[in-house]
């Protein structure tokens, strides 16, 4: 026998004999001797925390920043919709007490469409009543029928750029690329009519959007309208 020879390892042995798997099915009856070597957990990446917990390092510090991010992005997102709520909400009361301190029709259209464009950032808004009986002066005029040409014979209201014509914006039609038009039913006699909101923007108005805000405003123009009876 060579005076050379060694001896092999535990180490040397194992890794002769075993393959990862094998290892791999050891493991699990060395789970404190694992924890309590410092020096092998160090080689690994690990860190011991506390006797239940074992922290991975970057991969886990990775792991919860992501989330921390994706939490905030969330949450940020959460604050920003109640933020624009509550600011769109005020701002539509601010319209609403401008509309009621309208003088006369006339006024009352010139004060929404203004409103609207400073308020909301809209093109236009205007009141429109079907050419059956005189209409106010700034109103616009549709001709029988063209309500329900426009909303449809049975729909209360319509979102989107099929919204958008002349008879409802006349020359400013020419800015807007969709709209959000109510069918209004003034009086007594329940008159034909619609209140129109134009917008810039292509998704400004949508057939997916909820039509609760422009909806309420368009009643509160028809409760305001009827102080004030159509002249002859």
């Amino acid at each position: 026998m060579s005076s050379d020879y060694r001896e092999p390892s535990t180490v040397e042995r194992l890794a002769a004999l075993m393959d990862y798997q094998t290892l791999r099915g050891l493991l699990p009856d060395f789970v404190q001797e694992i924890k309590q070597d410092r020096a092998l957990l160090d080689a690994m990446g690990l860190q011991p925390k506390t006797r239940n917990l074992i922290d991975f390092g970057p991969a886990a510090l990775s792991r919860l920043e992501a989330k921390a991010i994706k939490d905030f992005d969330v949450r940020r997102q959460l604050e920003l919709t109640a933020k624009a709520n509550f600011d769109a909400q005020n701002q539509a009361h601010g319209l609403i007490l401008s509309l009621m301190e309208a003088r006369n029709h006339s006024d009352l259209a010139r004060r929404l469409n203004e409103e609207v464009r400073s308020r909301f950032g809209l093109v236009a808004a205007t009141i429109a009543l079907e050419d059956t009986a005189p209409v106010p002066l700034g109103w616009m005029t549709l001709d029988y029928g063209g309500v329900d040409y426009i909303i449809g014979e049975t729909g209360l209201s319509l979102l989107g750029p099929e919204g958008v014509c002349r008879a409802l914006f006349g020359e400013d039609v020419r800015r807007i690329k969709s709209a959000a038009v109510l069918r209004t039913a003034m009086w007594r006699d329940g008159r034909p009519g619609a209140v129109a909101f134009g917008s810039a923007d292509f998704d400004g108005f949508s057939p997916e959007m909820g039509a609760e805000l422009v909806a309420f405003v368009t009643r509160v123009v028809e409760r305001v309208a009827e102080r004030w009876p159509v002249l002859s």
